[in-house]
């Protein structure tokens, strides 16, 4: 968003972009309930799972936790960027987060190096080493079994890594393979995010305008439309504001109302029928 978009509305931020400050998103109860569990999971590590149809918040949720964890101290936390990645590029992404060099074609020596480098994470602090993976259903099969091979210790029964799947159905789907099995198995802790309420979508929209400086930007009557016809569906919801807002802007409106709405998102009209 320009300067002149934040001037002409008192904005710090645009509260409808997909990059709104994590300090800024509101945490929902179901939310909360997560990152708490996932606290008191760290110092013991294992798999942790978020799942949600795609728009539910799974990525705002994650970027909650993160920015909780980032308070930690002591805990080191990677984000797997590329979880469609095939064997080696795993080993690679996972040695650049973790500071270690890797050989990808010796997986060997690269699981023990990285396994040597969590050991002495864990002596040095209370928590294990956090991975967060979103779009996890993109993921091999073949990465999935190596993560649970690298993550586990003495007979299994020592979690030295503490890692967080997030994805949409598909994921809960993947899980219940006969090959995913192990992984399922393991799973701790879990949040499952469902389409929110009118009432839950108008209370984000709330926070978000608040924390970006102007919490009257739209009227009443407008957030009330946008949360109805939004369907539940948080991203639907942040777009639809965003596009009013970009509208509002070029008009250089003081507010966004239900008529800019109307004239936003009005039906194309039907052509007329020859005679």
């Amino acid at each position: 968003m320009n300067k002149k978009l934040l001037g002409l509305y008192g904005l710090k931020f645009n509260p409808f972009s997909q990059q709104v400050p994590a300090s800024a998103l509101l945490t929902l109860p179901q939310i909360e309930s997560f990152c708490w569990r996932i606290e008191q999971q760290i110092g013991e590590g294992g798999f942790a799972l978020a799942v949600g149809d795609p728009g539910s918040g799974k990525s705002a949720a994650l970027r909650i936790l993160s920015e909780r964890l980032s308070n930690l101290r002591d805990l080191s936390v990677g984000l797997l960027t590329r979880p469609q990645a095939n064997l080696a590029d795993f080993y690679r992404e996972l040695g650049h987060l973790f500071g270690v060099p890797l050989s990808p074609h010796n997986r060997w020596n690269s699981s023990k190096v990285l396994r040597e480098k969590w050991l002495a994470h864990i002596d040095a602090s209370v928590y294990r080493p956090v991975l967060l993976i979103d779009e996890a259903q993109e993921m091999n099969s073949a990465v999935f079994s190596e993560l649970r091979l690298l993550s586990s210790a003495e007979l299994d029964s020592r979690s030295i890594l503490t890692i967080i799947l997030a994805g949409d159905q598909r994921l809960a789907a993947r899980l219940e393979e006969i090959d995913l099995l192990p992984i399922a198995s393991r799973i701790r802790s879990r949040l499952r995010l469902e389409g929110l309420s009118p009432k839950e979508l108008q209370d984000c929209l709330n926070h978000l305008l608040k924390a970006a400086g102007n919490p009257r930007l739209l009227t009443s009557s407008l957030m009330a439309t946008l949360c109805e016809h939004a369907t539940g569906n948080l991203r639907l919801l942040m777009n639809m504001a965003n596009d009013l807002l970009a509208a509002a802007c070029h008009q250089e409106r003081e507010q966004l109302d239900e008529k800019l709405y109307f004239e936003v998102f009005a039906l194309d009209p039907k052509p007329a029928k020859k005679s």
